[in-house]
């Protein structure tokens, strides 16, 4: 793909140049045609850079998957993420992170502890149901409240009790930043989401 891109690249600028004048430049900078610049941003946009394209593209890396839960004006609130990452030792903070239009995370914000529970390589199951409908994510499961309401489900491979540190904005997606209070682990494969799927598969 480098090499098209890099082809298209040079047809954009060979086409560009012969579009109309540059326009006059500073003393010792460089100069760039304004068809230039427009020609190479929308070969960039069409680069496979399309919603489907990008998506499927970022399903090459593999990456765990983990519940994050509380107890939120004495219901159970939870959604499940895939985008889950260690962030900082010092102060020890993980982040997640969530679509903006997500209807979910305006009521686990308010939380005053979150849980996070990181899932079993058996929980795939358990992921499409925390991905459903609210008033059946957590049906049939075991889950766990502890201090504060964070809610953790008892037979995951590792789980953390959060706080929300902040959230940072980022496309289309929030950015969710929490601080870790305690942290708990047990032997065990995780869970794991490649090619929108659960399980590594062969490329």
């Amino acid at each position: 793909m480098g090499h098209e891109v890099a082809r298209d690249r040079a047809a954009v600028l060979e086409a560009a140049r012969g579009a109309g004048p540059e326009r006059a430049a500073a003393p010792g900078a460089v100069s760039e045609p304004s068809s230039e610049r427009a020609a190479l941003s929308e070969a960039g946009r069409g680069a496979g850079l399309d919603p489907a394209r990008l998506r499927a593209a970022f399903g090459a890396f593999p990456s765990g998957v983990v519940a994050v839960a509380a107890e939120v004006g004495g219901r159970l609130v939870g959604l499940c993420a895939s985008s889950f990452t260690s962030v900082s030792l010092d102060p020890p903070l993980v982040s997640f992170s969530i679509a903006t239009g997500s209807r979910t995370w305006p009521s686990l914000r308010g939380a005053t502890r979150i849980g996070v529970t990181v899932l079993a390589d058996h929980h795939g199951l358990v992921a499409r149901q925390l991905a459903g409908p609210a008033e059946d994510r957590f049906t049939g499961l075991d889950p766990v409240v502890g201090e504060g309401g964070a809610v953790t489900l008892v037979d995951g491979v590792a789980w953390f009790e959060t706080s929300l540190e902040r959230g940072v904005e980022a496309g289309d997606h929030t950015i969710v930043l929490l601080r870790l209070h305690s942290a708990a682990h047990t032997p065990g494969t995780p869970l794991v989401f490649h090619h929108s799927g659960f399980g590594l598969r062969a490329c």
